[in-house]
């Protein structure tokens, strides 16, 4: 009750602060009143696992009642009850290693090596010969493997993190994740991966602590994907886990500088003893599933699936101002307010699609899209009936957009579709400003290509005045208590984006064929897509 109190008094003023705007259309009034609510204080940045939280996802629920939706969560409800656990290192491990002509040699943490946190396991102990692996990459189609010459199984092996600039720039985001790596390592039969540095550890170990969080196990532990990493090494351990193999450590250094290097795989002469030791901590989440259900006969067992996030990243470290509050209001009440006015374009079309339309506000984006993972791995529809995912993350609505980037439009069949459907608009489709960044790889949509989903993720582009609106909010608001209502957001943009949306969604829905993975697509055939050949 103080907390839906505090709420009220809090949009009282708010709607105080904004009583000599001029009025709003009604559509884009209904697009703000969303904002106003999701991204006010009394939310206080709507963390996964609080109660402002819960109280976001309800609100969400009812709107999606209100737009006519069916609840598509657990149990007849619109909320899918997502278990989640921080985990976290409960101390600093010990690792020791063994052979190459020497005693034990005790590592030192902070110094040699910080701990890894393992997921699944309360307790870790493992003693296996170390294999340097490299980059620690299979990538077929750039030619490399580093794992050739060797066998791993049962071993420990040990890499750098990154991966080749030459890569394609979203295959290159999904090649030097830390878990990408686990992953191989785990396919190859390793039984760990140690990470390598080439410097010292950042503040000494310090942090090394850090919670971190994912779905929960039955049991109380997290989900564990590919071989568990046990400890990042610093260049002086380095040094001594190198000092028994062929190739001296500070050549091996001097090659990682270029990230083009390729390594010759070799056993390193040691075997490496782990204690580890992780805590855990359970707290609930939920997602809010609301579904349409489609018109034709046959076509409607067929669901597209429109995303967004709905936490963001709760309380934190006061800024220059002294506002402790990350609202979110960009990052993503817009988007959370453009998938509830997208839902209520179809009721007021009076037209069902003929697939049906799953909308879904996930939890824990923030916290490594946890929620889409979950609900991607659990779904409430079966997962080989979900033909697309369009997501909406952040859509930066503070200036008149001229282009919309898409990404993943060139690796489906989706590209035409959205191409078509923001022509609309009279805006363009173009490339992603910046690859670097792999920005394909970093929202919730990429939970469901890993489920062999054809998926897109839309942003207002940055031609004309985007580029330089783009960067002011990255340098200045992006995860930062400045993402808050005192903003300028231009609610007439917010309703071209919705209008895009419901464009794209309702032309996939509609659309005869089923979306489809381009031919010869990597991520399509990476992750064995229905739809990829």
């Amino acid at each position: 009750m103080k907390i839906w109190m505090a709420g009220l008094i809090a949009l009282a003023s708010a709607s105080a602060g904004f009583a000599q705007e001029a009025p709003l259309p009604d559509d884009q009034a209904a697009m703000k009143a969303h904002v106003l609510f999701l991204a006010s204080d009394a939310l206080r940045g709507r963390e996964a696992g609080s109660a402002e939280y819960r109280i976001a996802a309800e609100y969400v629920a009812a709107q999606f009642f209100a737009a006519g939706l069916k609840p598509a969560g657990d149990a007849g409800s619109y909320i899918q009850k997502v278990p989640l656990v921080t985990y976290r290192a409960a101390d600093k491990g010990d690792v020791v290693l063994t052979g190459a002509g020497a005693g034990p040699r005790t590592l030192v943490f902070g110094e040699d090596y910080v701990p890894g946190a393992v997921a699944s396991a309360a307790q870790t102990a493992l003693d296996a010969p170390v294999v340097f692996v490299g980059y620690g990459l299979v990538a077929p189609n750039y030619r490399r493997d580093d794992y050739a010459g060797v066998d791993v199984r049962g071993k420990i092996v040990a890499l750098f993190a990154g991966a080749p600039n030459s890569f394609q720039s979203e295959e290159r985001a999904h090649f030097q994740s830390v878990a990408t790596k686990a992953v191989i390592a785990a396919q190859h039969g390793a039984v760990g991966v140690v990470v390598l540095t080439r410097g010292p550890l950042p503040g000494s170990g310090a942090g090394f602590d850090r919670p971190r969080t994912t779905w929960a196990r039955a049991n109380g532990t997290g989900e564990t994907v590919g071989a568990p990493v046990l400890a990042t090494l610093s260049a002086t351990g380095a040094a001594k886990l190198f000092a028994g193999g062929a190739t001296p450590w500070s050549d091996i250094v001097k090659s990682a500088a270029d990230r083009e290097a390729v390594f010759r795989a070799e056993r390193l002469g040691v075997s490496m003893a782990v204690s580890l030791k992780t805590a855990f901590e359970p707290m609930s989440s939920g997602n809010v599933a609301g579904m349409l259900p489609g018109s034709d006969p046959k076509l409607a067992k067929e669901v597209v699936v429109l995303s967004a996030h709905l936490d963001h990243l709760g309380v934190g470290r006061p800024d220059a101002k002294g506002d402790t509050i990350y609202n979110g209001a960009e990052d993503n009440a817009v988007g959370i307010a453009s998938l509830i006015e997208e839902a209520k374009r179809f009721k007021a079309s009076g037209k069902r699609p003929r697939r049906s339309i799953l909308f879904l506000a996930v939890t824990a984006e923030e916290k490594g899209l946890v929620g889409s993972e979950y609900f991607a791995k659990h779904p409430t529809v079966p997962i080989s009936s979900i033909v697309a995912d369009v997501n909406l993350d952040m859509p930066i609505l503070s200036y008149a957009f001229e282009d919309m980037t898409v990404f993943g439009a060139d690796r489906s069949t989706l590209g035409p579709i959205v191409a078509q459907a923001v022509g609309t608009l009279g805006v363009t489709m173009s490339p992603d400003p910046d690859p670097a960044q792999g920005i394909f790889v970093r929202s919730d949509h990429y939970r469901f290509v890993q489920q062999g989903v054809p998926s897109v993720f839309l942003w207002p582009g940055q031609k004309g005045p985007g580029k330089a609106a783009t960067a002011e909010f990255f340098a200045h608001r992006y995860h930062q208590p400045a993402d808050d209502l005192s903003q300028p957001i231009d609610w007439a943009q917010g309703i071209r984006f919705v209008d895009a949306n419901y464009a794209i969604a309702r032309a996939i829905a509609d659309g005869d064929a089923r979306p489809r993975w381009n031919k010869g697509d990597f991520f399509g055939l990476l992750y064995n897509g229905y739809g990829a050949k």
